[in-house]
């Protein structure tokens, strides 16, 4: 079976450069399979978990939005940030989820709600990456 090079990019640096069978992602508008020569398509990315099959194994990292650029031999996200599941201080998210939810409880203003609904989503999804959910 044929593999294609799979590239995670944040401004900070390279956070995953390895081999692929398949790559699922969370596209704006669903999930996106792909696999070796995959047509060549860019898409806005959620705040979810990437997931990068090889072999029997599976890698799954937190992606905080970007794009994702697919070329039939290589993929590259370009994300706001991006954790794999070791790197993520679990602690740290999920004091992240807590104080969020709680500040959500006590806001009232859209301009507010929004940016603390963005770091609910953030750290909810470090815990799921974390705890391979």
């Amino acid at each position: 079976m044929s593999t294609m090079k799979i590239n995670i990019v944040t401004p900070d640096g390279p956070v995953v450069e390895s081999e692929a069978d398949m790559i699922i992602a969370v596209t704006e508008t669903g999930e996106m399979g792909i696999l070796p020569g995959h047509i060549a398509t860019v898409a806005p990315l959620q705040i979810g978990a990437l997931r990068i099959n090889k072999g029997n194994s599976t890698e799954v990292v937190a992606v905080h939005g970007g794009f994702i650029e697919v070329r039939p031999d290589v993929v590259t996200v370009l994300a706001q940030s991006a954790e794999t599941a070791s790197t993520i201080d679990i602690a740290r998210a999920k004091l992240a989820a807590s104080r969020a939810e709680e500040e959500l409880k006590a806001k009232k203003d859209d301009a507010d709600f929004n940016l603390i609904e963005l770091d609910l989503k953030r750290a909810l999804n470090r815990i799921s990456v974390f705890e391979g959910k």
